[in-house]
């Protein structure tokens, strides 16, 4: 599992807006990167909703979010657009990035193999690790006091 202090894995991913987002983009800024299991359940929509209303902390501390699912980018334009997320969302549906940050059920509810583990990690402008959280229960959100405190740092 990853830790503070390591290097973040690179990415290069579709957006729900079909364009490519790596994670070289954000070099010099904050990103809060967010795996979420699925769009349009519950609790994902309460994650990143929570987080949308919440923009305007995350940009006082040059923090990009960025959340992440294996849905596809069809999938994510249309819960992007119905909940009104500022934020983008990237695809990774070939399951490559939740595997490589160790966010990934190999088993999910409903038969279905290779869903993204609700995690976060804070990655600073040099691509260094400040917080990593990876829950194993899907019905629990992860500690925004904690990634708040992170990006303080």
């Amino acid at each position: 599992m990853l830790q503070v202090g390591d290097q973040a894995p690179a990415f290069t991913l579709f957006s729900s807006d079909k364009k490519e987002v790596k994670l070289e983009d954000f070099q010099g800024q904050n990103v809060v990167l967010l795996f979420f299991p699925l769009a349009f359940t519950s609790v994902c929509t309460a994650e990143l909703c929570n987080m949308r209303d919440d923009i305007a902390f995350y940009q006082g501390l040059n923090a990009q979010i960025l959340g992440l699912s294996v849905d596809s980018v069809y999938t994510l334009a249309k819960f992007k657009e119905e909940q009104h997320l500022n934020f983008p969302l990237l695809s990774d549906f070939n399951k490559t990035i939740s595997t490589a940050y160790g966010a990934l059920y190999p088993k999910f509810g409903f038969g279905m193999e290779g869903v993204s583990k609700r995690a976060a990690f804070v990655i600073d402008g040099n691509g260094t690790i400040q917080y990593a959280e990876v829950l194993e229960n899907a019905g629990e959100m992860p500690n925004f006091a904690n990634v708040k405190a992170a990006l303080g740092r």
